[in-house]
């Protein structure tokens, strides 16, 4: 699943080209995604001006004149691309082996600088889906979620008041959306490694008897938000099937545990190999050697 720097990565992709844009027509061509498509979506939409391109967690969020908000959430393989002139035209982003027959939804747009364009939602596997809100504080997708990690809000304070006395693994704690939201397996497991903590640790083992944050806890806030920004610095990850806007995305390269189970740990000096092991399920890769209990 695309967690938050490609998430970003769309949103920042789309924003210049749909920012200001009216949607002269909406064309479906099919009645659902994941789940079916909101009733008077099209209706909804048409004559309606993008005033924001905005982002939630792992949420694309696009406000527009009439008031109601679209949520889109990618799932999988969703993706959304631009087309000048027409959709029989090469679009201004080539999304690798995306097929017309996975085009479900296509706007007709017409900026006031960058003129007619057609803006295309292809989801082959269709896990992704579409909402709309007259008020997108009512949706329960997000209702609850924590600070945003990039956010003032999120802190190692904010943390330690999360996982006093919690038992969870500090990575299970990490992938909580109630408490810090937009993080997935990826990006914990990268930060994580740059904080140098296993993830098999209870995450209570972070905090102090005082209830304030371990030293660890404070590097851990940082790597998140470290590991985060040079993910999106860099167009997020273009591993299995996550492209951006442009169709880019290259951190995967950057990449120190994630995925690289049997390689030499990439921390100077360290002599470990990166291993891999299973929580609820999910592959968690680290390093024994240098990534410790505090």
């Amino acid at each position: 699943m695309p967690e938050l720097p490609e998430v970003e990565t769309v949103r920042r992709g789309l924003e210049p080209w749909l920012t200001g844009a009216t949607i002269q027509s909406v064309t479906l061509n099919r009645k659902d995604l994941r789940f079916p498509f909101p009733d008077g979506l099209k209706t909804a939409l048409e004559g309606q001006r993008v005033e924001k391109v905005g982002r939630r967690a792992k949420y694309l969020l696009l406000s527009l004149s009439n008031g109601k908000t679209l949520l889109s959430h990618l799932g999988m393989t969703g993706s959304w691309r631009f087309a000048e002139h027409g959709i029989d035209k090469p679009p201004r982003y080539y999304e690798p082996g995306t097929e017309p027959k996975h085009d479900h939804m296509i706007w007709a747009l017409s900026h006031p600088s960058h003129g007619a364009s057609h803006l295309i939602y292809a989801d082959p596997r269709r896990f992704g889906f579409i909402d709309l809100y007259e008020d997108v504080n009512d949706s329960p997708y997000l209702k609850g979620l924590g600070p945003e990690p990039l956010g003032n809000d999120f802190s190692a304070e904010g943390m330690a008041e999360a996982f006093r006395g919690k038992k969870a693994p500090i990575k299970a704690a990490l992938l909580d959306q109630r408490v810090v939201a937009g993080l997935g397996n990826i990006y914990v497991a990268e930060a994580l490694h740059r904080a140098h903590i296993r993830p098999d640790i209870e995450a209570r083992t972070l905090v102090r008897a005082d209830g304030k944050p371990k030293a660890a806890l404070e590097d851990l806030a940082f790597a998140v938000r470290e590991v985060l920004v040079a993910a999106i610095e860099v167009g997020g990850s273009t591993i299995r099937d996550f492209r951006s806007v442009e169709g880019a995305g290259y951190f995967q390269h950057n990449f120190a545990v994630y995925d690289r189970e049997g390689d030499p740990c990439p921390t100077p000096l360290c002599t470990g190999t990166v291993k891999r092991i299973v929580q609820s399920g999910r592959s968690t890769f680290y390093c024994p050697v240098c990534q410790k209990a505090p």
